[in-house]
């Protein structure tokens, strides 16, 4: 066993939280460390390559890359350590195709997607601009602030005083989700089930178990700082961030993985690999679910209470079956959106594999892809156990006929898709737990019930002293731009304990 010299802050795991925590603290002047478990950072925001095909391993849907306000949290994330990528505007959030002919286009300009949403609605005009209205409100007291650490006084004192009505504008949404205000003004029920899809394509459960702030902040920041696609795939994300780490004298190790957390006298100190190297630090930052960090990495018999407590109110989404293929470009009909959702029947949106989320990046991107060629990477919620107990043989030929299924359902928005195919991989929850080393494969935490909107969330300190959680397990919740929220929150808590300035 060796034992290695101590840093300011070890980051276990190279997600965009882990990644965005570690980037703040370096810029700052710490000492840190980020130890990835795989061969390349991102987790789900990272890639792989096949065949001339270059994959996203999670959605192509990226918010965060604005040029103006303080939510443009990816772009200010990278210019805290002096990068910048180039990004491509994608015009249109989502094509959905839903039941009962709701053929729906969320374009990037507000009027537009408003008198597309009214010409399907019409008895709901007011209902829906007063809901869609209600978001603006939310988005627009957080673009009015530096979106830091709501566990540190001074900041919260600081934010106050500068911004005190958009301060109290969002105390009143916090205890409310979005279903709550959903219900004060539309009474249509087939309206009420595209919103709930509106909240399911990014928070997996529908729209009275997902929280106003967060519905705010994504129904808005589509129509104020876009969708923008980086250019050569999501995982430039993360590999610019590694580089401006390491620009700043922050350090990354890859094939790195922990396996324990080093407690003395009930503080976190250090942590264990695998190959039982150990690292020491003042302060350690977990990048895991929280079920990973307080079940995995710490004995179980430490977990504090307030973490059993939040398990009581909080359980695992389902993960995802992904299915990467290669098509021929005439597949595709001119005019075709990058972005899809398809569903059937409204009974299912929840279901195992009921809903299909539709990625085609090289519609915006065309060099990911050979000549001639496009990516449509398909992924549809579901849950591991539906996957265990199988006989490689057996795991082999369910998915074979998982991938099947899905082509089948794709050729109703995508005829010929299955005589386009040029090549096909499908990978299932048990991929994802591999590959991201997350419990399960989850996408992150749902709510068991409805709670007071992102009251029950925890920050980033945890009852453990030095432990600090960061990622879609802590406030405010999933979604590339909100674990980067979660990322400057334990960066600058961290700072404020460190004495950082």
């Amino acid at each position: 066993m060796t034992i290695n010299s101590q840093f300011d802050v070890i980051v276990i795991g190279s997600g965009m939280g882990g990644l965005v925590t570690a980037t703040q603290l370096t810029a700052k002047g710490a000492k840190v460390l980020v130890l990835e478990r795989y061969l390349i950072p991102g987790g789900s925001a990272g890639y792989f390559e096949r065949e001339g095909y270059h994959f996203d391993v999670g959605a192509s849907m990226i918010f965060g890359f604005g040029k103006n306000g303080t939510t443009n949290l990816l772009t200010r994330a990278l210019k805290g350590v002096d990068m910048e990528i180039e990004t491509i505007p994608d015009p249109v959030q989502i094509h959905y195709h839903l039941p009962n002919n709701l053929d729906l286009k969320v374009h990037q300009n507000y009027d537009q997607f408003l008198q597309g949403l009214i010409q399907k609605f019409p008895n709901e005009e007011k209902g829906i601009r007063a809901f869609y209205g209600e978001c603006w409100k939310v988005f627009n007291c957080l673009n009015a602030m530096e979106l830091l650490s709501l566990e540190e006084l001074g900041y919260l004192m600081r934010v106050f005083f500068q911004h005190p009505l958009a301060c109290l504008g969002l105390v009143k949404y916090l205890p409310l989700n979005a279903g709550d205000i959903v219900n004060r003004y539309i009474t249509d029920p087939e309206l009420k089930k595209f919103i709930d899809m509106e909240c399911y394509c990014w928070s997996v459960v529908p729209s009275e178990k997902t929280p106003m702030i967060n519905a705010g902040m994504v129904f808005s920041d589509r129509h104020y700082g876009g969708i923008n696609y980086p250019k050569g795939g999501v995982g430039k994300i993360a590999e610019k961030l590694v580089e401006g780490l390491e620009k700043k004298g922050g350090k990354i190790e890859y094939k790195a993985r922990v396996t324990d957390i080093i407690l003395e006298n009930n503080k976190a100190v250090g942590v264990k690999l695998a190959n039982g190297q150990e690292y020491r630090a003042k302060r350690i930052v977990s990048n895991a679910t929280r079920w990973d960090t307080f079940e995995k990495l710490l004995p179980q018999e430490k977990m504090p209470i307030s973490e059993q407590k939040w398990q009581q109110r909080y359980e695992k989404s389902p993960s995802f079956v992904s299915l990467h293929l290669g098509v021929k470009a005439e597949v595709l009909p001119e005019g075709t959106e990058c972005h899809h959702i398809l569903l059937e029947n409204w009974e299912n949106m929840e279901k195992e594999q009921g809903t299909i989320f539709v990625s085609i990046p090289t519609l915006l991107d065309p060099s990911l892809a050979p000549k001639g060629y496009h990516i449509i990477h398909t992924f549809t919620p579901s849950y591991i156990k539906n996957w265990q107990g199988l006989s490689p043989q057996e795991y082999e030929q369910k998915k074979e006929k998982c991938a099947g299924q899905l082509i089948k359902r794709l050729e109703t928005i995508f005829p010929g898709i299955n005589q386009g195919l040029d090549y096909e991989e499908i990978g299932t929850p048990r991929t994802h737990r591999r590959f991201l080393g997350r419990e399960d494969g989850t996408y992150g935490p749902i709510p068991k019930r409805k709670l007071l909107g992102l009251l029950g969330m925890p920050f980033n300190r945890t009852a453990i002293e030095g432990l600090y959680c960061v990622g879609d397990s802590t406030f405010p919740g999933q979604g590339l731009n909100a674990v980067a929220f979660s990322g400057f929150a334990c960066g600058h808590r961290i700072a404020v304990d460190l004495g950082l300035k």
